[in-house]
């Protein structure tokens, strides 16, 4: 992502909105889902697993986030159309 769009409301707004969108839709295979919940799931249970990084929870899961959001974009782009 470019820095202005890092900083850009309106795209962590679609980012927060269609990384749940793609999370729960049945049209989306189980394993692309897994690929986005088991790092984040880990990363808030598992903290010490990277103990020496000064990144907090919350900035993982952003960025995994918008990761997700993009590769899913891209992968299934008839879901996103609709939004």
């Amino acid at each position: 992502m470019k820095l202005r769009k890092l900083l850009s409301l309106k795209q962590w707004s679609h980012i927060f909105r269609n990384s749940w969108q793609y999370v729960i839709s049945p049209n989306v295979a189980m394993s692309d889902k897994l690929l986005f919940t088991i790092p984040v799931i880990l990363y808030w249970v598992l903290p010490d697993f990277m103990p020496f990084l000064p990144i907090d929870d919350i900035g993982v899961t952003m960025l995994l986030m918008g990761w997700f959001v993009s590769r899913m974009e891209h992968k299934y782009p008839a879901l996103g159309a609709g939004r």
